[in-house]
């Protein structure tokens, strides 16, 4: 005897079998966040002033530089995550695939952006 309706039964249909994974990463992403972002505020607090010179130089670091990149990477899948989430709970019919494919497409320039950024200070470009 089973739980599925004839309907699922007849079609094959049932969990995507996914949603374990993406909810381990999220929570995974969050963690990491943690001490990354405290890194962050205690790093900038530490500086003393927040001029464009002194930011500059102090992105310069290579050790700055490694924890900012893996900061903004983390930020940008942690958001694209959450996202996704909300997108699929509240959006409906082809505005949710129209939605999803907006998100993707702009958390990836947003990265891209953000990776190229600290890479040309770090590199004195």
């Amino acid at each position: 005897m089973s739980l599925r309706s004839p309907v699922g039964r007849a079609l094959g249909l049932g969990a995507a079998k996914e949603g374990v994974g993406h909810w381990w990463s999220q929570r995974i992403s969050a963690i990491a966040l943690v001490p990354l972002t405290l890194w962050f505020v205690t790093a900038l607090l530490r500086l003393g002033t927040l001029e464009y010179a002194a930011l500059i130089a102090w992105i310069g670091d290579p050790v700055n530089a490694v924890l900012l990149l893996l900061l903004t990477g983390t930020l940008i899948h942690h958001s694209l995550l959450g996202v996704q989430v909300v997108v699929e709970d509240y959006v409906a019919g082809a505005a949710k695939v129209v939605t999803l494919l907006a998100s993707n497409f702009l958390h990836v320039v947003l990265g891209a952006l953000a990776v190229f950024a600290v890479l040309r200070i770090a590199f004195g470009g």
